[in-house]
């Protein structure tokens, strides 16, 4: 896999955004979750509004796993007031890695993941964190792997449905 370039992700091709965010987030979460649910959230959450209001916020940035001009992936970091929660100034937030599942343990979450933290060293962030659904044990053994430590819990809510995701960070200076 090691033509896979990753890209910063501009204005005009939203698009390719609106489908592989709703694409790898339905490959990862419709089983465990109505069809309802699923369909408001995937229409709400990478409608083109809300994708052009995040992609044009200077806080917030986007990449491409881009293989043979296909892509595979996507990187959404956040920073400063951006952040989800915790808006602290030192810390960067790792807001979604998703990988398409055909490329799934092709180390394409790793290239993703590494761009995120090359990005929170040159913005001299103290920490990165994210949050992962706590069913998710792909997710979490990944971020394991990485060094990350659990350190919170929050409410996250899909539809009429709540779910916990499990807040995790990783410290980036001794």
């Amino acid at each position: 896999m090691e033509n896979i370039q990753i890209n910063k992700i501009t204005l005009d091709e939203i698009e390719q955004l609106q489908k592989i965010g709703r694409q790898t987030f339905q490959e990862t979460f419709s089983e465990s979750n109505s069809e309802e649910n699923m369909k408001d959230y995937l229409e709400k959450g990478f409608s083109t509004e809300k994708l052009t209001e995040e992609l044009t916020n200077k806080n917030s940035e986007f990449y491409f796993a881009v293989l043979d001009n296909n892509v595979i992936g996507y990187l959404k970091i956040n920073f400063g007031e951006s952040q989800t929660e915790l808006q602290d100034e030192k810390s960067l937030e790792i807001e979604r890695i998703y990988v398409s599942k055909e490329f799934h343990g092709k180390k394409v979450g790793q290239l993703l993941y590494e761009r995120a933290i090359q990005t929170a060293k040159e913005k001299n962030a103290d920490y990165v964190w994210l949050g992962v659904w706590e069913e998710n044990h792909r997710a979490l053994s990944f971020y394991k792997k990485n060094g990350f430590v659990e350190f919170d819990k929050h409410i996250f809510k899909l539809g009429n449905d709540e779910q916990t995701d499990i807040m995790m960070k990783l410290k980036l200076t001794e």
